[in-house]
């Protein structure tokens, strides 16, 4: 698949389960910022043929690998095979009932400031866009994107890339360019010092929060995790993941990186409760899927059935 701007292409690995009658489907790519290759998430998924062939599920599925981009396609590929078993859609038998279309956000890739303002300028009627920082200049990029886009709402993904200096530097002048969010702002190994930070910019963790598990490491440090399928390892430990931390009064971000509407397609569910949504990967692929997610006016809509969750 062949992007648009930034990476210039990117490799997807697809899991298909079947039995005959039925069959499911799952999509990931690797996680680079986890040491994932192709080759890496293939091995992994290899390794569970015989697990499958055997009677693993998707609950088993947890305890059997680690999250990761393996575990993601597989985990999807059951509910889906689950959900044409039962002649129901993947939403129903997780109890949401009808899909609803959800704002995303649209991505700035990291670039030159004008460079970000020109993309910004020609998208300029999106409601929401998501700059990626995490290098020298930042200020002049979200400057520069705010005089070309003055009406959007500004979030921004530090990428793990300041330091505690620059984070309290940057932000009076976020506060001034009316951003609403600051993505992981700091190495996920060196967030401690948020606990003493004076933050009126809410922060979100991405890296700090991968799981259920890490809920509690994230307490007194940020407002609001950022839930990806190819992260915490699947549609099933991302529901779990979503109210764990509403129930710690946390705010729901689901996000993703480049890819096809077959691997956002899952993630459109977990957003259904999300008060951000950054799920515009197809957007940034010259050639998606067949009856891929339908995007339009900044909003995307329920997956067609015959691409991924329908009943049948």
């Amino acid at each position: 698949m062949t992007a648009v701007g930034g990476e210039s292409a990117v490799n997807v690995v697809v899991v298909e389960i079947a039995d005959g009658d039925s069959r499911g489907r799952g999509e990931c790519v690797p996680v680079r910022r986890y040491g994932e290759t192709i080759d890496s998430v293939l091995a992994a998924i290899n390794a569970m043929k015989g697990a499958v062939l055997s009677g693993l599920n998707r609950d088993t599925l947890q305890q059997t690998m680690p999250p990761g981009a393996a575990r993601n396609a597989i985990d999807c590929a059951f509910w889906a095979i689950d959900a044409n078993r039962a002649y129901r859609s993947v939403a129903d038998m997780a109890g949401l009932g009808a899909v609803k279309p959800v704002m995303t956000a649209f991505t700035l890739g990291f670039d030159t400031p004008d460079k970000m303002a020109e993309v910004a300028a020609a998208h300029r009627t999106r409601p929401l866009f998501k700059l990626e920082l995490g290098g020298d200049g930042d200020m002049e990029r979200v400057r520069a994107v705010r005089q070309a886009a003055p009406a959007a709402r500004l979030i921004v993904d530090a990428n793990e890339g300041w330091t505690e200096r620059q984070l309290s530097e940057y932000m009076p002048m976020l506060l001034d360019l009316r951003v609403e969010l600051i993505e992981q702002p700091l190495p996920a190994d060196a967030d401690d010092v948020l606990v003493r930070l004076a933050c009126p910019i809410p922060l979100c963790a991405d890296e700090s929060c991968r799981m259920v598990a890490d809920l509690d490491r994230v307490d007194g440090k940020y407002a609001a995790v950022n839930i990806k399928l190819d992260k915490v390892g699947g549609l099933t430990e991302a529901f779990a993941l979503a109210e764990a931390a509403k129930r710690r009064g946390l705010r729901i971000m689901v996000g993703g990186g480049i890819g096809t509407s077959l691997g956002v397609a899952p993630a459109l569910l977990v957003a259904q409760q999300a008060e951000i949504v950054d799920l515009d990967g197809p957007l940034r692929l010259a050639f998606d899927r067949a009856a891929g997610l339908r995007y339009e006016g900044g909003a995307i809509y329920p997956a067609d059935p015959k691409l991924w969750g329908g009943p049948g």
